[in-house]
């Protein structure tokens, strides 16, 4: 019987979260382990589908850099990145292009229309969603910084309680294509929307301090002293950066969250000690 009760405490816990983020947006940038492992595949699928019944507007961005090198590979084609943004030429940018919007897109689409979600696939490229330009085409090739999110399909899905999962393609001039890093297509799609939350699942606990231990709680003040002291650095800086711009832009809050711990998302939305890092 404890038991029983404890069971009903803990699901009771999540009550006033539950009646707080009713109708509210989320986007959830979906990539690393929890989107290779199969066990962390399927505890993703059903935390989205839970999400959805109880009321919260999922939007989802994924990535897939290790399908892409995958297929790069199987098809003799060389890649290698520069300050951390994958060199797409013209034949890196069509495989980009098949594994992130065919794929990895329907791979997760179809995952989460299993577990009972509703879900709908979609790349930047449809409906002009997001529109972009080239970040410095003689070093990096087709990988573009986007210029215009166009909200309106996400937003007509959302109206239909339909999961938008979305591939970081972008449209260019003359109907080009360019890569679009998914960390900065999550914000910037977050920022637009003027999401409740951005939450970032990604291979590390959260921002961690020079002991390695996990910053919890985090403000434009806490990370350029971090940044100065050079606690904080290498690929963590962008994200952090892209992260502020997310909440100057409307976004309220922005989670960096550890994907390969099993339902993540709810230990970190429903729980009053969350287990990530959340920037405000």
């Amino acid at each position: 019987m404890k038991s029983h009760i404890k069971t009903a405490e803990i699901i009771l816990s999540a009550l006033p979260y539950i009646q707080k983020f009713r109708g509210q947006v989320f986007v959830i940038k979906y990539g690393g382990a929890a989107q290779t492992d199969e066990g962390l595949k399927s505890d993703f699928a059903r935390d989205i589908v839970l999400l959805q019944l109880v009321g919260i507007k999922v939007v989802i961005v994924h990535g897939g850099g290790k399908k892409i090198n995958s297929l790069l590979d199987k098809l003799n084609i060389e890649s290698h990145f520069e300050d951390g943004l994958r060199v797409t030429n013209k034949d890196t940018m069509e495989v980009v292009e098949m594994a992130l919007s065919g794929l990895i897109n329907k791979e997760i689409t179809s995952l989460l229309v299993a577990h009972g979600a509703r879900a709908v696939g979609i790349s930047g490229k449809d409906d002009g969603l997001l529109r972009a330009s080239a970040f410095n085409l003689e070093k990096y090739g087709f990988v573009g910084k986007i210029d215009v999110v166009n909200e309106a399909v996400i937003n007509a899905l959302l109206k239909e309680d339909i999961i938008p999962v979305i591939a970081p393609i972008a449209l260019g001039t003359n109907a080009t294509s360019y890569n679009i890093n998914a960390d900065l297509a999550a914000s910037a799609i977050a920022a637009k929307l003027r999401a409740s939350k951005a939450i970032f699942l990604s291979d590390i606990k959260g921002v961690l301090d020079k002991n390695g231990e996990l910053i919890s709680k985090l403000d434009e003040a806490k990370i350029a002293e971090l940044k100065s002291g050079g606690t904080i650095s290498g690929g963590m800086i962008p994200k952090l950066e892209a992260s502020l711009e997310c909440i100057k832009a409307g976004a309220k809050a922005v989670h960096i969250i550890d994907g390969r711990v099993a339902h993540s998302l709810l230990l970190e939305i429903f729980t009053d000690e969350g287990i990530g890092s959340v920037i405000r």
